[in-house]
């Protein structure tokens, strides 16, 4: 008997998706709910799984382009399972892939060369972490043998060849090209930025915040917040926290268009724009008005986390009010960033670099960062995206006022 597979629908808004990768080939014989086929969608790549056990005929090759609830592939029941042993259940991978990901992060040793894995069609393809990885040393598919399930090239095969003095070859007189198909994100992601660009009175306003305060308040208390909460303090849970108070102080950088009306949101979720082996996403922080620093450090890191791993849900990155996004990771000291729609605004981070700044007079080195907040003119005042930005700072250069809604402790207990 033989089962159709057909796309299921990633979310409302997406009517196609793009065969990214088989992960088994033609004929293998699969299990339920492992997963066959990677498809990307304009919001995300996604795995889809088995729906049961048997022999897999595809019908659909890499690169092509389906519509949701088009058949991709069938699997054929009668085929019989082979000789070796039976695939592990679910919760036994989960606690496989837990150890691995654990052994991943240990220091690369050298020890006894890993027996290839069978080849099949993975074979030479890198895992999502490991893309990641090879794009950042310059390492290429062809530079590496794949140990991973069907010849897949895992992250502990790039730490592998790194202990071992990979360093990629340059041939100085090279003047080949290469031609790849952009995925289906990356033109989605080109669509919406020409759109931003034509279809919004988009403007961008600059100010410095003195980052002495927040990187003090880090030295001072980072050890006994890990140890308290689990997790590191960094700059992005400040960021949010600030951005979120003066939200509500300004709305309407917080509200979207929709037709000849605006929308206003009493409550901020705030997209937080990561970098991704399939390219930029944005996904979002619920509610991040109502938590507190730690639990805003943990939302970010799983999001981040899927994301970079592919695998972010479309849910966890739609529906966000406001984005920040930091360019200072990469080194950049200045940038325009560019509204992520149908939200009004974003803020930009930057480089934290030392610079002389005059002080009561006198001038001392600061460590200081550059803020960009571009803004749609339409329904943003520049006297509220100039005041907006302005709050931010005040709120970053004096962090004890995020606990008195923006205001001095003082005026507060004045009630002014």
């Amino acid at each position: 008997m033989e089962i159709s597979m057909k796309v299921p629908s990633p979310g409302e808004s997406i009517s196609e998706v793009e065969i990214a990768a088989w992960l088994k080939a033609d004929g293998d014989y699969v299990y339920q709910d492992e997963d066959i086929v990677e498809v990307d969608s304009d919001k995300a790549t996604l795995g889809i799984p088995a729906e049961a056990s048997g022999k897999l005929i595809i019908t659909v090759a890499e690169g092509e382009t389906v519509q949701v609830g088009e058949e991709i592939c069938k699997i054929d029941t009668s085929a019989e399972a082979p000789a070796e042993a039976p695939k592990a259940s679910t919760k036994e991978e989960k606690t496989t892939a837990a150890k691995q990901e654990s052994a991943d992060k240990a220091p690369a040793k050298e020890a006894e060369k890993p027996t290839p894995q069978a080849q099949s069609h993975a074979s030479g393809h890198p895992s999502p972490a490991a893309a990641k990885m090879m794009a950042e040393k310059g390492m290429q598919a062809k530079d590496l043998q794949g140990n991973g399930p069907g010849g897949r090239i895992t992250k502990q095969d790039v730490l592998a060849a790194l202990a071992k003095g990979f360093s990629p070859q340059k041939d100085s007189l090279s003047r080949g090209t290469e031609r790849k198909k952009m995925s289906m994100l990356r033109r989605k992601v080109a669509e919406r930025l020409v759109s931003v660009k034509n279809e919004t009175a988009m403007l961008t306003t600059f100010n410095e915040v003195d980052m002495t305060a927040i990187m003090d308040l880090r030295k001072a208390y980072k050890e006994a917040f890990g140890k308290k909460h689990d997790i590191g303090l960094g700059f992005m849970s400040f960021f949010t926290k600030a951005v979120t108070q003066a939200l509500e102080a300004y709305p309407a950088v917080n509200a979207q268009i929709d037709g000849e009306e605006v929308i206003y949101h009493d409550y901020a979720d705030i997209g937080i724009a990561v970098s991704t082996p399939k390219g930029l996403m944005v996904p979002v922080i619920r509610n991040a008005e109502a938590l507190g620093l730690a639990e805003i450090e943990k939302s970010i890191k799983d999001l981040a986390i899927k994301a970079r791993d592919g695998k972010i849900s479309i849910d966890e990155m739609t529906g966000g009010t406001f984005t920040i996004t930091n360019g200072g990771v990469f080194g950049s000291l200045m940038s325009t960033p560019i509204i992520n729609p149908p939200q009004v605004a974003i803020l930009g981070m930057h480089k934290i670099q030392e610079r002389p700044m005059v002080i009561d007079g006198k001038v001392e080195v600061r460590p200081m960062m550059y803020l960009a907040l571009s803004y749609d003119h339409r329904i943003i005042d520049g006297k509220e995206s100039v005041s907006f930005l302005v709050m931010v700072k005040d709120l970053l250069e004096n962090p004890e006022r995020m606990l008195f809604g923006g205001k001095k402790p003082e005026e507060v207990l004045l009630d002014l």
